[in-house]
């Protein structure tokens, strides 16, 4: 095997290794809405006034999420569900 070679398994190594590691995360994480500080929601807002994460303007927003530890949204003082709209 030559270096070009190495390099590319170990790539795709790497990237399959990330892959599997961000699955795992997912799954242990769960949306909390209103503990996103200004500029670090994870998706788009409840009530659609943008549809990008990073956009949210004000700390805690009832609107806002962000992905927590499962079990931890209450005890930090967010909500499950989205408000009504």
């Amino acid at each position: 095997m030559n270096q070009r070679q190495a390099l590319i398994a170990a790539a795709l190594a790497a990237m399959c290794a990330t892959n599997t590691t961000a699955s795992v995360a997912a799954a242990d994480t769960e949306p909390c809405y209103g503990v996103a500080k200004a500029g670090q929601n994870d998706c788009s807002s409840a009530s659609g006034s943008h549809s990008c994460a990073g956009q949210a303007s004000v700390d805690m927003s009832l609107d806002e999420w962000k992905y927590v530890a499962k079990g931890t949204c209450e005890q930090v003082g967010g909500k499950l569900t989205a408000p009504p709209k």
